[in-house]
């Protein structure tokens, strides 16, 4: 039985460092640190993630997959820009770049447009390690990455079309069946990201707009959302937006989303009626990003493994 850890005391030290220059850079830019529960009564609805259940003495929940919707709540109560460091969960998520359980950076500032927050975020990422300080960024819309990869307009093309582009065979055309928004992911994961040149960050904006259930849409184009993610090469670092802030649009959106989960069997999971209240009694204008730290760190230490970067990876019991 193997109980050393996966990584050394320089990895835990890199660690440190990243931390405390992101909480400078925060500290200096007046944003304030919050913690939140890794437990809730509800997760998201999301068809993409799946979340671990938690069954306790006092009732049952789940292991958060992100801090997201109890931290809008704060600034709907009052709170300033803030930030958070996380462990989160998600089921079924392994390899070389992904884990059940890793380390999120979560922040939102108030009356930030898209322009600002992705500047916000290519900051902050320049500081945390050495190896994007001098590192070029070019920003592309979704629309524009995905042509120049594959020749196809992402806001038109069908599930057959997407389904031709990817050469999928037969089970994955059932597995999927006319579910777009799955044919998208998997076309800008394994087609459009990996186009990408490998050592530049790489941004790219206003998401068809069915792939932002949480994010506002853009008021030139309702087709697509404020919605960005910045990748290194192919390695996607964070994901943000300006935020939905009405509670009506919101609840349809998850209830679309519950509808997709339903479509392919997946449990349909209860919305957040705490988030939606919240919404109505005024989330300000603002903008919010998730970066995954440990892929940050996977950058700063010249790894390609996530398992490198952290002392330990789950251990689970499997019980027969």
């Amino acid at each position: 039985m193997n109980w050393q850890p996966n990584a050394g005391p320089g990895i835990a030290r890199a660690r440190a460092g990243m931390l405390g220059r992101l909480r400078d850079y925060f500290a200096a830019a007046n944003v304030l640190e919050v913690t939140t529960p890794a437990v809730s009564a509800t997760t998201v609805t999301d068809p993409n993630i799946e979340s671990l259940h938690v069954q306790a003495e006092n009732g049952r929940g789940f292991l958060q997959s992100s801090p997201e919707y109890y931290m809008k709540r704060l600034p709907a109560a009052g709170y300033p820009d803030i930030f958070q460091v996380a462990e989160v969960y998600r089921d079924g998520e392994s390899g070389k770049r992904h884990l059940q359980a890793f380390t999120l950076l979560e922040w939102y500032r108030i009356g930030f447009e898209l322009e600002q927050i992705i500047a916000d975020t290519l900051a902050l990422l320049r500081v945390m390690t050495d190896q994007l300080e001098q590192r070029k960024s070019v920003q592309l819309t979704y629309s524009q990455a995905f042509e120049d990869a594959t020749g196809l307009d992402p806001l038109s093309a069908d599930s057959g079309e997407l389904a031709d582009l990817l050469d999928a065979d037969a089970d994955l055309r059932r597995a999927l069946g006319d579910d777009r928004d799955a044919w998208l992911d998997l076309a800008m994961t394994t087609r459009v990201a990996a186009s990408f040149p490998g050592e530049r960050l790489t941004v790219i904006t206003h998401y068809p707009a069915s792939q932002a259930a949480l994010a506002r849409l853009a008021s030139d184009d309702p087709s697509v959302a404020d919605r960005f993610e910045i990748f290194y090469g192919d390695l996607e670092l964070a994901n943000g937006f300006v935020e939905l802030t009405d509670p009506d649009e919101q609840k349809a959106r998850f209830e679309s989303d519950r509808e997709r989960r339903r479509a392919v069997g997946q449990p349909a999971h209860a919305i957040d009626e705490r988030l939606l209240a919240a919404l109505a009694a005024g989330l300000p204008e603002c903008a919010g990003v998730a970066l995954g730290l440990d892929r940050v760190l996977m950058i700063d230490q010249a790894l390609e493994d996530i398992c490198k970067v952290r002392s330990f990876t789950p251990e689970l019991r499997h019980d027969h």
